[in-house]
């Protein structure tokens, strides 16, 4: 009896594990496709994590580059016009001109103040700041009720005086694209991988 006691203790362990065996089989399998599904999930959240990244570098340089241009044009269109004040030789064309690029100036400044770091920014607002006062002088000037330290020479002179500014400018948006930087410095994304 002993012996039909363990062949029956035996057939039952087996059916057992025959029986238990797709289903521990089947829970070994859901964890590791969970887990491998999770690593999946995982590796997809940080590939969209650094295409955001590189997309919102991507929009501010596109700013950057707006802005810069923008500026530039319209210091240089209001140094042209301030030649023509001295001259006396203001045309409609001129006043265009300026006009035009001043409100180019305006509309960059106001997507910069959308986009643009803080640093950027304080440096974008200085530099409006410094080109109405200049714009102002240069249109009283032009009236012929010229401002204290609004002369030609003066006007010319803090016109010129911006290029310091100016690169400070350039210095805090490049800064903030990691040009001319250590891209983890800056806080980017590492562009290869």
């Amino acid at each position: 009896m002993d012996n039909a006691l363990l062949a029956l203790a035996g057939a039952v362990v087996a059916v057992t594990g025959t029986l238990l065996a797709p289903i521990l089989s089947q829970r070994v399998l859901g964890r590791v496709q969970t887990e491998q599904f999770e690593r999946q999930q995982r590796v997809a959240e940080a590939q969209w994590a650094r295409e955001q990244r590189l997309a919102e570098v991507e929009k501010r340089r596109a700013c950057y580059v707006t802005a810069n241009s923008g500026y530039r044009r319209y210091r240089i269109e209001l140094m042209n016009y301030l030649w023509l004040v001295h001259k006396g030789e203001v045309t409609e064309q001129g006043r265009t001109d300026l006009e035009e690029a001043r409100h180019a100036m305006h509309a960059a400044f106001a997507e910069a103040q959308m986009i643009a770091t803080d640093e950027v920014l304080t440096e974008l607002d200085s530099m409006t700041q410094r080109l109405a006062v200049a714009y102002g002088r240069t249109m009283r000037l032009d009236e012929g009720r010229p401002t204290p330290a609004g002369s030609f020479e003066e006007i010319h002179a803090e016109l010129a005086r911006m290029g310091d500014q100016w690169t400070a400018m350039r210095t805090a948006m490049r800064g903030d694209l990691g040009v001319g930087a250590d891209p983890a410095a800056a806080g980017l994304p590492a562009l290869d991988g």
